[in-house]
Protein backbone atom coordinates (compact mmCIF):
# COMPACT_ATOMS: atom_id res chain seq x y z
CA UNK A 1 0.00 0.00 0.00
CA UNK A 2 2.98 2.45 0.75
CA UNK A 3 4.51 2.17 -3.00
CA UNK A 4 0.69 2.55 -4.38
CA UNK A 5 0.41 5.73 -2.02
CA UNK A 6 3.52 7.11 -3.28
CA UNK A 7 2.96 6.12 -7.32
CA UNK A 8 -0.51 7.75 -7.12
CA UNK A 9 0.83 10.87 -4.63
CA UNK A 10 4.19 11.05 -7.79
CA UNK A 11 1.35 10.97 -10.55
CA UNK A 12 -1.04 13.46 -9.00
CA UNK A 13 2.18 15.80 -8.38
CA UNK A 14 3.03 15.48 -11.82
CA UNK A 15 -0.52 16.24 -13.46
CA UNK A 16 -0.76 19.15 -11.53
CA UNK A 17 2.65 20.87 -13.00
CA UNK A 18 1.86 19.98 -16.23
CA UNK A 19 -1.41 21.78 -15.55
CA UNK A 20 0.09 24.82 -14.16
CA UNK A 21 2.83 25.21 -17.19
CA UNK A 22 -0.03 24.50 -19.76
CA UNK A 23 -1.31 27.78 -17.90
CA UNK A 24 1.35 30.29 -17.88
CA UNK A 25 2.15 29.18 -21.32
CA UNK A 26 -0.91 30.91 -22.39
CA UNK A 27 -3.52 30.32 -24.92
CA UNK A 28 -3.09 29.72 -28.74
CA UNK A 29 0.56 30.78 -28.56
CA UNK A 30 -0.71 34.60 -27.70
CA UNK A 31 1.57 34.34 -24.38
CA UNK A 32 4.84 33.50 -26.87
CA UNK A 33 3.84 37.08 -28.67
CA UNK A 34 3.53 39.23 -25.29
CA UNK A 35 6.79 37.15 -24.02
CA UNK A 36 8.53 38.72 -27.18
CA UNK A 37 7.61 42.20 -26.60
CA UNK A 38 9.40 42.62 -22.92
CA UNK A 39 12.25 41.45 -24.79
CA UNK A 40 12.32 43.75 -27.88
CA UNK A 41 11.38 46.59 -25.63
CA UNK A 42 14.37 45.47 -23.64
CA UNK A 43 16.91 45.51 -26.83
CA UNK A 44 15.38 48.36 -27.64
CA UNK A 45 16.67 50.12 -24.14
CA UNK A 46 19.70 48.61 -24.77
CA UNK A 47 20.16 50.74 -27.84
CA UNK A 48 19.31 53.39 -26.81
CA UNK A 49 21.16 53.51 -24.09
CA UNK A 50 24.13 52.31 -25.87
CA UNK A 51 23.75 55.15 -28.33
CA UNK A 52 22.91 57.58 -25.38
CA UNK A 53 25.79 56.75 -23.75
CA UNK A 54 28.05 57.80 -27.25
CA UNK A 55 27.04 61.52 -26.05
CA UNK A 56 28.75 62.70 -22.43
CA UNK A 57 26.54 65.57 -21.41
CA UNK A 58 29.50 68.27 -21.85
CA UNK A 59 29.21 67.37 -25.18
CA UNK A 60 28.10 70.80 -28.04
CA UNK A 61 24.56 70.18 -28.55
CA UNK A 62 24.22 69.92 -32.45
CA UNK A 63 20.52 71.54 -33.12
CA UNK A 64 20.80 74.99 -33.92
CA UNK A 65 17.50 77.39 -33.60
CA UNK A 66 19.25 80.48 -34.26
CA UNK A 67 23.07 82.40 -34.36
CA UNK A 68 23.30 86.06 -33.48
CA UNK A 69 26.34 87.98 -34.30
CA UNK A 70 27.28 91.23 -32.25
CA UNK A 71 29.96 93.69 -32.46
CA UNK A 72 33.59 92.46 -31.66
CA UNK A 73 33.09 89.11 -32.77
CA UNK A 74 30.49 88.01 -30.19
CA UNK A 75 28.52 85.09 -31.72
CA UNK A 76 25.83 83.52 -29.62
CA UNK A 77 24.32 80.36 -30.80
CA UNK A 78 20.79 78.96 -29.54
CA UNK A 79 20.45 75.41 -29.34
CA UNK A 80 16.97 74.48 -27.76
CA UNK A 81 13.78 76.34 -25.85
CA UNK A 82 11.83 74.39 -23.93
CA UNK A 83 8.82 74.78 -22.25
CA UNK A 84 8.18 71.99 -19.36
CA UNK A 85 4.99 71.59 -17.66
CA UNK A 86 6.00 74.15 -15.26
CA UNK A 87 5.15 77.09 -17.13
CA UNK A 88 8.64 78.04 -17.82
CA UNK A 89 10.94 78.19 -20.85
CA UNK A 90 13.99 77.50 -20.73
CA UNK A 91 16.47 78.79 -23.54
CA UNK A 92 20.33 77.30 -23.66
CA UNK A 93 23.11 77.79 -26.07
CA UNK A 94 26.05 79.05 -25.93
CA UNK A 95 28.67 82.42 -26.49
CA UNK A 96 31.91 82.12 -28.62
CA UNK A 97 34.25 85.10 -28.38
CA UNK A 98 35.60 85.22 -32.61
CA UNK A 99 37.12 88.48 -31.45
CA UNK A 100 40.77 89.16 -30.45
CA UNK A 101 40.14 90.95 -26.65
CA UNK A 102 38.26 89.36 -23.41
CA UNK A 103 34.61 89.57 -23.45
CA UNK A 104 32.56 90.84 -20.21
CA UNK A 105 28.57 90.49 -20.93
CA UNK A 106 27.93 94.03 -18.74
CA UNK A 107 25.42 95.20 -21.54
CA UNK A 108 23.19 92.12 -21.99
CA UNK A 109 22.36 92.62 -18.15
CA UNK A 110 20.25 95.05 -19.81
CA UNK A 111 19.29 98.75 -17.91
CA UNK A 112 17.11 97.70 -15.31
CA UNK A 113 18.74 98.80 -11.85
CA UNK A 114 17.02 96.14 -10.25
CA UNK A 115 18.99 93.87 -12.56
CA UNK A 116 22.38 94.76 -11.24
CA UNK A 117 22.79 92.03 -8.50
CA UNK A 118 22.90 89.86 -11.56
CA UNK A 119 25.75 90.81 -12.76
CA UNK A 120 27.49 90.65 -16.34
CA UNK A 121 24.52 87.91 -17.61
CA UNK A 122 21.98 87.31 -19.83
CA UNK A 123 19.50 88.69 -17.46
CA UNK A 124 18.42 91.68 -20.04
CA UNK A 125 17.11 88.57 -22.54
CA UNK A 126 13.45 89.33 -23.88
CA UNK A 127 11.28 86.38 -25.38
CA UNK A 128 8.70 88.38 -27.68
CA UNK A 129 5.62 86.56 -28.49
CA UNK A 130 4.15 88.79 -31.58
CA UNK A 131 0.94 87.42 -32.24
CA UNK A 132 0.05 87.75 -28.55
CA UNK A 133 1.83 90.78 -28.24
CA UNK A 134 3.84 89.84 -25.00
CA UNK A 135 6.86 90.51 -24.06
CA UNK A 136 8.51 87.75 -21.31
CA UNK A 137 11.60 88.73 -19.32
CA UNK A 138 14.03 86.58 -17.59
CA UNK A 139 12.68 84.94 -14.10
CA UNK A 140 14.32 86.46 -11.15
CA UNK A 141 15.11 84.88 -7.39
CA UNK A 142 13.97 86.67 -4.15
CA UNK A 143 17.35 88.33 -4.20
CA UNK A 144 16.49 90.16 -7.36
CA UNK A 145 19.27 88.09 -9.59
CA UNK A 146 18.15 86.40 -12.61
CA UNK A 147 17.65 82.69 -13.13
CA UNK A 148 19.91 82.52 -16.07
CA UNK A 149 24.01 82.16 -16.55
CA UNK A 150 25.51 84.72 -14.47
CA UNK A 151 29.51 85.55 -13.73
CA UNK A 152 29.95 85.98 -17.72
CA UNK A 153 33.13 87.90 -17.37
CA UNK A 154 36.65 87.33 -18.80
CA UNK A 155 35.53 85.43 -22.29
CA UNK A 156 39.09 85.08 -23.76
CA UNK A 157 39.24 85.22 -27.37
CA UNK A 158 38.37 81.75 -29.37
CA UNK A 159 36.55 80.72 -25.45
CA UNK A 160 33.01 79.19 -25.54
CA UNK A 161 30.87 79.22 -22.45
CA UNK A 162 26.87 77.45 -22.40
CA UNK A 163 24.33 79.73 -21.21
CA UNK A 164 20.84 79.17 -20.22
CA UNK A 165 17.79 81.72 -19.33
CA UNK A 166 14.52 80.49 -18.12
CA UNK A 167 11.56 82.95 -19.02
CA UNK A 168 7.87 82.43 -17.80
CA UNK A 169 6.15 80.60 -20.36
CA UNK A 170 4.00 82.10 -23.63
CA UNK A 171 0.32 80.26 -23.72
CA UNK A 172 1.01 76.50 -25.34
CA UNK A 173 -0.54 78.05 -28.67
CA UNK A 174 2.54 79.98 -29.00
CA UNK A 175 5.56 78.01 -30.74
CA UNK A 176 7.43 80.82 -32.69
CA UNK A 177 9.22 84.44 -30.11
CA UNK A 178 11.97 86.60 -31.20
CA UNK A 179 14.75 86.02 -28.79
CA UNK A 180 16.34 89.37 -27.71
CA UNK A 181 19.25 89.92 -26.22
CA UNK A 182 20.64 93.67 -25.66
CA UNK A 183 23.39 94.83 -28.53
CA UNK A 184 22.50 91.42 -30.58
CA UNK A 185 20.48 91.54 -33.38
CA UNK A 186 17.05 89.54 -32.55
CA UNK A 187 16.23 85.97 -33.74
CA UNK A 188 13.48 83.72 -34.08
CA UNK A 189 13.24 80.72 -32.08
CA UNK A 190 10.97 77.82 -31.85
CA UNK A 191 9.68 76.58 -28.42
CA UNK A 192 9.45 72.81 -28.42
CA UNK A 193 7.35 70.43 -25.51
CA UNK A 194 9.79 69.29 -22.79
Amino acid sequence: MGIRRRATTAVAFAVAAVITLAGCGGSGGGGDKDADKPSSSASASKKAGSAGNEASPNDTPTQILAQLKGEDGVQVVINSAVRDEDGFVTVQGSLTNNGTSAFNAVDWRGPETALIPSGPSVAGAVLIDEAGKKRYYVLRDTEGKCLCTMGLIMIEPKESRPFFAQFPSPPAATTEVEFELPTMPPAKITISEG
